[in-house]
């Protein structure tokens, strides 16, 4: 088994606080107050429901071991969850787990409602960890590709500390737009 690095040990808590902060923040700013919420991966974490707290909050995972509201894959359609019912999905350090993240992302867009939110964060620099299989890496030109049909309000960057360009992880807070359909060539980065 692997060891944590001195970086790992020095930064989990400065990432831990990083998510918690933009959780709180997001959930204070948001117009919407109220309505269906959907924590997908908690585990025993609960900022999210404690920061949505007027919300009627259900939660999803792959697997039942935390007792989650629904079980089931997220790259897959999920027939127990209707087309566009929750206004608020927060799917934090989940979206590197998966086995096919784009699949992830048109679930995660077919849940929720026209107009709704989409919180989500991954890590970039970071060591592999589990509890399951940890795949995937995005930048934030990763995540412009990745939330092409969304409106992107918000990326929120974490840098290493000494390391520019080089963050340990990003949030980012879109908005659920059902008619958009972004092409390739429509994509727009943010020149580096």
């Amino acid at each position: 088994m692997a060891t944590p690095s001195q970086f790992d040990n020095e930064t989990f808590s400065i990432a831990r606080d990083h998510i918690n902060d933009f959780i709180k923040a997001t959930a204070a700013e948001l117009p919407v107050k109220t309505g269906m919420l959907l924590e997908i991966g908690p585990q025993t974490q609960s900022t999210v429901r404690e920061a949505f707290k007027d919300f009627t909050a259900h939660t999803f995972d792959i697997v039942p071991d935390y007792k989650p509201t629904f079980v089931g894959d997220l790259t897959k359609y999920n027939t127990q969850i209707p087309d566009g019912t929750y206004d608020v999905i927060a799917c934090m350090e989940v979206l590197e787990h998966t086995l096919n993240p784009f699949d992830a992302v048109k679930e995660l867009r077919r849940m929720l409602k026209h107009g709704g939110y989409l919180l989500v964060s991954a890590p970039l620099n970071w060591r592999i960890h589990g509890p399951s299989p940890d795949c995937w890496r995005f930048t934030e030109h990763g995540w412009r590709v990745l939330l092409r049909d969304f409106d992107i309000l918000n990326i929120d960057i974490l840098e290493t500390p000494g390391r520019e360009l080089f963050p340990i992880k990003y949030n980012v807070l879109a908005k659920c737009d059902k008619f958009k359909n972004t092409l390739d060539s429509e994509l727009t980065f943010r020149y580096i």
